[in-house]
């Protein structure tokens, strides 16, 4: 960060978005993005020198932090050696950044497909499923983001969905959520029950011989960091392999560290046939997804080509940042931090809010995952309005934290490599913002 604020940079950057960026998911008019300049480990500032804590990770993906010197490192050494490779060569640094990632995943996963981003990380694991089983029916949650790309966007469960259903077979049914329970569940344990029942009746009523996978992210992430209750994501394995579907999971938001594990998936007794990933492999500093084959399902294209590919799949830039990253992580011990982390001080700090604030309906995550669920009423649960979720925005904002903020709920989703005196700094400003929303 420069000693000497540059207002007038924040002024310049404002008018050349206003004039040329057209922003995703936005009406446009309505804009006014806050300018950032920089940022170093939990911590972004703008030209004029104003600092927030990044408590948003950016989009839930900067989980090593702002600018890591490791991966920038590993960035620039990659861009002396060779900034662009095609595809279909071999390149030393995509087979060690494919080395670490599966060193990381189940026993079984030996190979890695390289994309350019989460949404075409569920897209082409879609494609390998539908080619693997022959099918073609996709089942993913009403409550789900799996990206904007054809297939991903119609598996995506939200309101976006909606506008944008040009791909084929799909069906949507209802996951677990113990705090909005579509079952009239009472329990964590009978959410589980009772959602697994509902999945299969849908699967009975789709046709299984029709649905090539099931897709889930294994803790959804924009819809609401649902963490799945107990027995439930095996449970799902379970009923995959009664009626022979292919298991996805999508760790583009969960994996890498968010829930203090390498995987999310590692922590309830599941392993999938496909793992999709992105964001936290390498925090985003270059775009990059990918999907985490089976051997079983790799094996399919041995001697048969897989019709799918992308110009710059495994990309040597982004093959380095996901190598600094990994490495980094390890011997830094940030994905440990980001558990330790979630059971010292954001879960207590959090439940402590919880105890004081009626606005606050609940609480849930793990690792440096985490939502508060702001409700008008604790009685009837009715999500807190959208002005009211707009003030508290701007009013962490204004105290110097940058928010995840999702329809009635704020996210809680830090680097992993946050400190506890800085999960201390932002449940101050939480507690302080909360306060003054409770005045009215």
């Amino acid at each position: 960060m420069s000693d000497t604020p540059h207002p007038e940079l924040d002024v310049r950057a404002r008018e050349l978005d206003r004039a040329h960026v057209f922003h995703s998911w936005s009406a446009q008019a309505l804009l006014d993005p806050p300018v950032l300049a920089g940022g170093l480990g939990s911590t972004v500032w703008d030209h004029a020198g104003n600092r927030w804590l990044d408590f948003s990770s950016q989009l839930v993906n900067v989980n090593i932090g702002h600018q890591h010197p490791a991966v920038v490192k590993a960035i620039h050494e990659q861009a002396d050696l060779l900034t662009t490779v095609a595809p279909s060569t071999a390149a030393l640094v995509r087979g060690e950044a494919a080395r670490r990632i599966t060193a990381h995943a189940p026993s079984g996963f030996s190979k890695v497909f390289f994309t350019n981003g989460g949404a075409d990380a569920n897209e082409n694991a879609i494609r390998m499923a539908r080619l693997h089983t022959g099918r073609d029916k996709v089942l993913s949650t009403y409550r789900s983001y799996h990206g904007n790309t054809g297939a991903a966007i119609v598996a995506t469960g939200d309101w976006r969905r909606i506008p944008n259903e040009y791909a084929y077979g799909h069906a949507h049914f209802f996951g677990p959520y113990p705090y909005r329970s579509e079952f009239w569940s009472d329990s964590p344990e009978q959410e589980a029950e009772r959602a697994l029942r509902h999945l299969e009746r849908v699967i009975q009523s789709e046709g299984p011989a029709g649905i090539a996978a099931i897709l889930l992210e294994t803790v959804p992430g924009t819809a609401g960091i649902l963490v799945p209750p107990p027995g439930y994501l095996a449970g799902v394995r379970a009923l995959a392999d009664r009626y022979d579907i292919v298991l996805i999971l999508d760790e583009v938001m969960a994996g890498f560290g968010r829930t203090g594990r390498w995987f999310a998936f590692d922590g309830y007794d599941v392993v999938p046939d496909l793992i999709t990933f992105a964001k936290g492999v390498n925090s985003g500093y270059v775009p990059v997804g990918g999907v985490i084959l089976s051997d079983d399902i790799a094996a399919d294209f041995d001697e048969t080509v897989f019709p799918g590919g992308l110009t710059y799949s495994g990309h040597p830039l982004a093959m380095a940042s996901i190598v600094g990253s990994i490495d980094a992580m390890e011997a830094e011990g940030i994905v440990e931090n980001a558990h330790r982390i979630g059971v010292d001080a954001i879960g207590p700090g959090l439940r402590d809010l919880e105890s004081r604030h009626p606005l606050i309906g609940e609480v849930r995550g793990e690792g440096v995952f985490w939502a508060i669920e702001l409700v008008s009423d604790r009685a009837s649960r009715a999500p807190l309005s959208a002005g009211a979720m707009g003030q508290i925005k701007k009013g962490l904002f204004t105290r110097g934290l940058l928010p995840f903020v999702q329809d009635n709920r704020i996210h809680v989703v830090p680097p992993c490599v946050v400190t506890a005196d800085e999960v201390g700094r932002a449940l101050s400003i939480y507690d302080d913002v909360l306060a003054v929303a409770e005045r009215g």
